[in-house]
């Protein structure tokens, strides 16, 4: 088994997923995964660079932020990538007009976009709005157009809250999909456009970058398909029986009885052995940047 020093080889940057790896969401609120608060304080106080990769779609970047505040996490606005601000960019710069099939809690992110005379569709985790009703104005609306845009903030299948597993848009998405027979563009993890964007912001290539999230195909497999190494965690939506060739070269810990951490190839982490492991490896030197 190569050593740590091989395996981090080069890596100056960590992106973290958020729901999921650093908090489990609730109505209204959330309770934050133990270790989690402490794990990003201290990736803070070391040499690497932190940026925070969600597909949040029930929440508004600033309400998000603001509750992860209040859960005792040192993050910023600035710091975190999310689907809604980059739609709304790609909708300005593309004079799209969307009709809005989406949560009331980012509504607002959408106040200054145009959706009179609808000539795409925007649709997000919309929780109990994903009624028949609304799925079928979406597909009226597609089915009318000529060249129909379909675009979707990410495509999850499902996540967690404390409640249990949620739906998520991915299913939707599929069904007007299939419906209308066209591909929708996905705004957010997996998209190689997230990560790369995620990547700028942090000044970093994709080999000197960490991917850690809770979903072995949004997360794990969207941050390979970029060239990035990524970890899952076994919190939020991990399930022992997931098997998914396209993340079958991905990094992962394994926990041993002492609380130390060691690198291994094919099988899933637990939330604590990356709170443990990672804590402990921003306090060693790190190597230098490989381009290999």
């Amino acid at each position: 088994m190569a050593a740590w020093g091989q395996r981090l080889a080069g890596v100056r940057g960590v992106l973290l997923d958020i729901s999921g790896v650093l908090f489990d969401g609730a109505e209204g609120s959330g309770v934050p995964i133990a270790g989690s608060v402490e794990a990003v304080a201290r990736l803070k106080r070391s040499r690497l660079k932190v940026r925070f990769c969600t597909n949040e779609s029930q929440k508004s970047l600033g309400d998000l932020v603001r509750l992860l505040q209040q859960l005792g996490f040192d993050i910023s606005e600035g710091e975190v990538t999310a689907p809604a601000p980059a739609t709304c960019l790609i909708l300005k710069e593309r004079g799209l007009r969307p009709y809005l099939l989406i949560h009331d809690g980012i509504r607002s992110e959408f106040d200054q976009i145009d959706t009179s005379n609808p000539n795409c569709v925007v649709i997000a985790d919309a929780g109990e709005s994903f009624s028949y009703q609304n799925m079928n104005k979406a597909f009226q609306v597609l089915m009318e157009l000529e060249n129909p845009v379909l675009i979707s903030l990410g495509k999850g299948r499902y996540y967690k809250e404390t409640s249990g597993l949620m739906l998520d848009v991915g299913a939707y998405v599929k069904a007007l999909e299939y419906a209308c027979g066209i591909e929708a563009e996905v705004v957010g993890k997996p998209s190689p456009e997230y990560f790369k964007s995620a990547l700028q912001e942090m000044g970093l290539e994709a080999h000197q970058a960490v991917m850690i999230g809770d979903d072995i195909v949004g997360d794990v497999g969207g941050a390979q398909q970029c060239g990035m190494r990524a970890l899952q965690v076994r919190t939020g939506k991990f399930r022992k029986l997931w098997h998914y060739p396209v993340a079958g070269c991905s990094f992962f810990l394994q926990d041993s009885p002492q609380g130390v951490c060691t690198w291994e190839q094919g099988g899933p982490q637990t939330a604590l052995s990356i709170r443990i492991s990672w804590g402990d490896w921003t306090t060693r030197p790190q190597a230098t940047p490989q381009t290999s």
